[in-house]
């Protein structure tokens, strides 16, 4: 085989190995052949899109399949093309590394997603091109964290609900509950306060609860499809009958949960604070609120080189390299090649599938 190894990689920024609006990725193409080959094209591409796709079925024999697309950008860079008369280049024999660069665009994008029913991808391409031969390519992802929005309503502004219950079933009595949060924006890791108001003018005592939970909608075609997932419960000390109770509860925002995702017409990732009372033999009184989980982002490296990031690929710094080796030694052979974080990263906690397009109240 004349071409032996055809591959993409990239350098880190970071320690997270993730990348925002406006940022510069920086790698190479690596291209190692066994003699002397021509080449048609090489090409860099970059691409970030989302897609939704599931099945519903009615009846036995019946089923339809729902799915949406929606891209980001593609962008294309001609690296070799056409150089000589006949339409190709060639190259010589050995290890060839071609350096690209390539700034994300700094508008709203969505982050890395991952779901059995949807994702959110940012790929890097290669695609190298011969005369009566099969294209060749190589592909990579990186993942892709959105900055935080400031700019949703009533992100930064309190919060607050209240809820009336009548106790009837093996009781009386009435029990009541305000609900207060300073805003609805928090970073992952931050303490997010809940102040708690309860008055409990009946027979029975109640319990408060607390419960952090995820909803990932997909939208297709007219329909939707929501999913969801507790992520965190948290209690207190029950409230007594005939008493009155103001309690603050901290919950810290898991520091590995993935930011919500909001500025996607296709998948939503959201997050609610359920607050309810648990009261034997009655229906639970419960309130919810929205929490917005902003991404907490880590300074870009400069004290060092960073390490190279693909999939096992070699490590940048052949001492070998062509004419056409025109990037900058960086790094060592012996360099530790960082990969990007698996999706698993942004999918971290199952979810439960519920089919219903109605309106689910969460």
């Amino acid at each position: 085989m004349t071409i032996k190894n055809f591959s993409i990689e990239y350098d880190a920024i970071n320690s997270k190995n993730t990348f925002t609006n406006g940022d510069t990725i920086n790698g190479r193409i690596i291209v190692e052949v066994s003699k002397e080959t021509r080449i048609q094209s090489l090409i860099f591409i970059a691409k970030g899109k989302a897609r939704v796709c599931w099945h519903e079925h009615y009846g036995q024999h019946h089923h339809h399949v729902y799915w949406a697309n929606e891209k980001y950008y593609d962008v294309k860079h001609h690296i070799l093309r056409e150089a000589r008369q006949d339409g190709t280049e060639v190259i010589g024999k050995g290890r060839h590394v071609f350096p690209f660069s390539f700034k994300i665009p700094d508008r709203k994008i969505p982050s890395s997603f991952k779901d059995c029913i949807g994702k959110v991808v940012h790929n890097l391409k290669a695609e190298l091109k011969q005369s009566m031969k099969l294209t060749k390519k190589a592909k990579t992802h990186f993942t892709f964290v959105s900055k935080a929005d400031m700019d949703i309503p009533a992100l930064m502004e309190p919060q607050y609900g209240c809820k009336d219950k009548s106790v009837k079933v093996f009781g009386s009595g009435n029990v009541s509950m305000d609900v207060h949060t300073k805003r609805m924006g928090y970073k992952q890791g931050e303490a997010l306060k809940v102040q708690v108001e309860i008055s409990n003018h009946s027979t029975r005592s109640v319990k408060p609860k607390f419960i952090l939970y995820e909803k990932r909608s997909f939208f297709a075609q007219g329909r939707r499809r929501v999913c969801t997932n507790e992520i965190l419960k948290e209690k207190i000390e029950a409230v007594a009958t005939s008493s009155k109770e103001s309690v603050t509860k901290v919950i810290t925002i898991p520091r590995e949960l993935p930011p919500s995702i909001l500025n996607c017409s296709i998948i939503k990732l959201e997050y609610r604070l359920k607050i309810h009372l648990d009261i034997k033999c009655a229906r639970d009184p419960e309130i919810k609120l929205p929490i917005v989980v902003l991404p907490a982002f880590e300074a870009p490296a400069v004290t060092q080189p960073p390490p190279s990031a693909g999939f096992g690929f070699e490590a940048f710094g052949n001492p070998n390299q062509t004419p056409w080796s025109t990037a900058p030694q960086q790094q060592q052979a012996s360099q530790a090649v960082a990969p990007p974080p698996p999706y698993a990263a942004y999918a971290t906690y199952p979810s439960f599938a519920d089919s219903s397009n109605k309106g689910t109240g969460l």
